[in-house]
């Protein structure tokens, strides 16, 4: 005996739901009909809609049918219903346009066939109940867009058609109005559970919204984040309330109040057509505040926020201040380094994991959670027959190269290669480099192991000031700590960052910090004189936003998780006011003979062929180690042109361009090295 088919609760509802709306649009043909003056009408009939496989709609069981549904949402009334019933008739009964057409009195210069339409005045005269306010544009028909009203000189007269997306929803079918589609994006569920710290604020914004009424008089939720950490927590709130979110990006708002007053209807619509009832605005600030551009946007963003019927939430970099509406704020932060830890041991829990090196990472890298789960999936692809430590480096490999793109548009990325073995420095130097080293490694056991952090977080950050002649090795000391600590080095460019407006120097220094905190980069200020020099005296409007830059650079220097370098030629040309608040200053002095022959015994690669290179006579030349490696690369140029290995001679040659660029004649001591 074959098995009995599954039941399929879709399917089910779907013939349920035609059979009441069969039913219903008989009746209103039936009335048409006896108007008309006609009895051979045949029934109203519908081709069967297939039951979606994914619709994303609340559970079935004791769910109404569509038309009910409608009814009740928007409160229409049995003469409002019977009118919107006898504009589906319409799409789906290819008899009512001729009933349409006899039921109406002709009227001057009007045809048979231009008859053929519901109007509201076929609908008073011929539909039970009828009352004149169903017509006005506040009535639920016209407001929520249920029914358009065609171009006509007579209201009553013009033709009337059900809204294509009120139509399908009363065949069951389930799809976003087209006019939102283009704009809105749906957020699917949350695809794994969220960390705690996150999953608690999408409690809290449940709770904002649990139990109080639909309207406008709903808090807005302010969610301070990144979008990728943020969306999650909306999708899973909406999800405890029994509701889908969808994201809207502000950017994308219509200036004009009749496109915004539209689109609000549009959504609030939809919140019932679909269950689309939270609704996420993401402004990311890109757009300057005092540009007719963002004039425009803040005003439309601030009018949906304002008016929306329902649960908003605005995903915003800073809070903003709403006049007409309660609001809450709550900051959503990537993973604690803890719960990164559980992610990534959850993530690659059946692989062998150097658990040290993931630890690191969980405490170097801020990483959203969707982030992290593709990096492991990354990883693991990569993984093949990886030994634990080699599975742990590529981990941070990758969080490195994710996290890049951020600070790659607003700075320079320097690759490198440089070791300390590389660097000549007194020994004095290199100890203060190397606690450099060893604070960026052990800062979260101090910070918060050891409770340093609980004490206060003012003064945290780690900064350096390099200073000291040009070519003594600032830049390749950054790049060895860099390397050393297998971290990024960017060179902020000054050009970039400085601004003659107003308030634009502290806007670009806010986007390099905020793109670096995500990776925990090393920044180097080059030069840093002219970005950081001493605080003017105020003379005027500019000169005081001048040492509010400067105050709020030391803000952020205090606050950055990384190490902050700033070089410079001048030490006394820096404000002392900054100087106190930096914790490593290391001098670069220029190289004395020693160090000088150090530099030119390491100078030249191991492949680089060379003959009889006396680094002491070399070292005669009263040059810092950035000339001594300009001197070096020419010499193994000339030489390699000569098909030859690199001899005094090349040495020789490349010096007297060097001293020439310089505007120097070497001295007679100098020139010794040649004798």
């Amino acid at each position: 005996m074959p098995a009995s088919p599954e039941p399929d609760p879709q399917a089910d509802w779907l013939r349920a739901n035609q059979a009441d709306l069969l039913a219903h649009l008989a009746s209103v043909k039936q009335r048409l009909t006896r108007h008309a003056g006609r009895s051979d009408a045949a029934a109203v009939t519908l081709r069967p809609v297939a039951p979606a496989t994914e619709t994303g709609e609340p559970p079935l069981a004791g769910r109404p049918p569509a038309l009910a549904q409608l009814v009740t949402a928007f409160n229409l009334s049995p003469f409002e219903r019977d009118t919107l019933l006898l504009c589906v008739g319409m799409e789906l009964d290819s008899e009512l346009a001729g009933l349409c057409a006899a039921s109406q009195t002709e009227q001057a210069g009007e045809t048979h066939e231009g008859r053929g339409h519901p109007t509201f005045a076929l609908a008073l005269a011929v539909l039970a109940e009828p009352h004149w306010s169903a017509v006005t544009a506040a009535g639920p028909l016209r407001h929520w867009r249920l029914i358009e009203v065609g171009a006509g000189p007579v209201l009553t007269r013009a033709p009337l058609r059900v809204d294509e997306r009120v139509l399908h929803f009363l065949a069951g079918i389930r799809q976003l109005d087209e006019r939102l589609a283009v704009l809105l994006e749906p957020l699917p569920p949350p695809d794994a559970d969220l960390v705690t710290s996150q999953a608690a604020i999408a409690e809290q914004v449940a709770d904002v919204w649990h139990g109080a009424m639909h309207g406008r008089d709903l808090p807005v939720v302010q969610l301070c984040g990144s979008a990728a950490d943020c969306r999650p927590i909306a999708a899973a709130a909406a999800g405890m309330l029994g509701l889908r979110a969808a994201r809207l990006a502000a950017e994308r708002l219509p200036s004009a109040a009749a496109d915004l007053d539209s689109l609000l209807r549009l959504w609030d619509r939809e919140a019932v057509l679909s269950g689309l009832g939270v609704l996420l605005l993401e402004c990311d600030d890109d757009v300057p505040a005092d540009s007719d551009a963002g004039r425009s946007a803040a005003a439309a963003l601030a009018t949906v926020m304002e008016r929306a019927a329902g649960p908003v939430i605005l995903r915003t970099r800073e809070a903003r201040r709403l006049a007409n509406r309660q609001s809450v704020i709550l900051d959503v932060t990537h993973p604690l380094p803890g719960e990164q830890l559980g992610v990534w041991q959850a993530s690659l829990a059946d692989l062998p994991l150097d658990t040290a090196t993931l630890a690191a990472a969980a405490t170097q890298f801020r990483l959203s959670l969707p982030a992290m789960r593709a990096i492991a999936a990354q990883a693991r692809a990569e993984a093949g027959g990886s030994a634990p430590a080699d599975l742990a480096a590529t981990v941070w490999d990758l969080c490195r190269r994710r996290l890049r793109s951020a600070l790659d548009g607003l700075a320079h990325r320097i690759e490198s290669e440089q070791h300390w073995d590389d660097l000549v420095l007194p020994a004095a130097q290199q100890e203060t480099l190397h606690a450099i080293a060893a604070q960026l490694r052990q800062r979260t056991t101090v910070h918060e192991r050891w409770g340093f952090a609980l004490k206060s977080r003012r003064g945290l950050g780690i900064s350096a000031l390099f200073h000291g002649p040009s070519g003594t090795g600032k830049t390749m000391a950054a790049e060895v700590l860099a390397n050393e600590l297998r971290l990024d080095l960017y060179h902020i460019d000054l050009s970039r960052v400085i601004s003659m407006y107003i308030g634009k120097t502290e806007d670009n220094l806010r986007r390099v910090f905020d793109a670096a905190e995500e990776n925990g980069a090393i920044l180097l200020f080059d030069e840093a004189d002219s970005l950081f020099g001493s605080r003017s005296e105020v003379k005027d409007s500019h000169d005081r936003y001048a040492n509010i830059e400067v105050s709020y650079l030391l803000q952020r220097m205090e606050a950055y998780r990384g190490l902050a370098i700033l070089t410079t030629n001048m030490r006394s040309a820096l404000d002392s006011a900054f100087l106190r608040r930096i914790r490593f200053a290391v001098e670069f002095p220029f190289p004395d003979a020693p160090q000088r022959a150090a530099i030119w015994q390491r100078v030249f690669p191991p492949d680089a062929p060379t003959l009889d290179l006396d680094a002491t006579r070399l070292a005669r030349l009263r040059l810092a180690g950035g000339n001594i490696r300009n001197i070096a690369l020419n010499a193994a140029f000339l030489a390699a042109d000569a098909g030859q290995a690199v001899q005094m001679r090349h040495v020789r040659v490349a010096a007297r361009a060097e001293y020439a660029k310089l505007e120097r004649r070497p001295s007679q001591a100098e020139n010794e090295a040649w004798v």
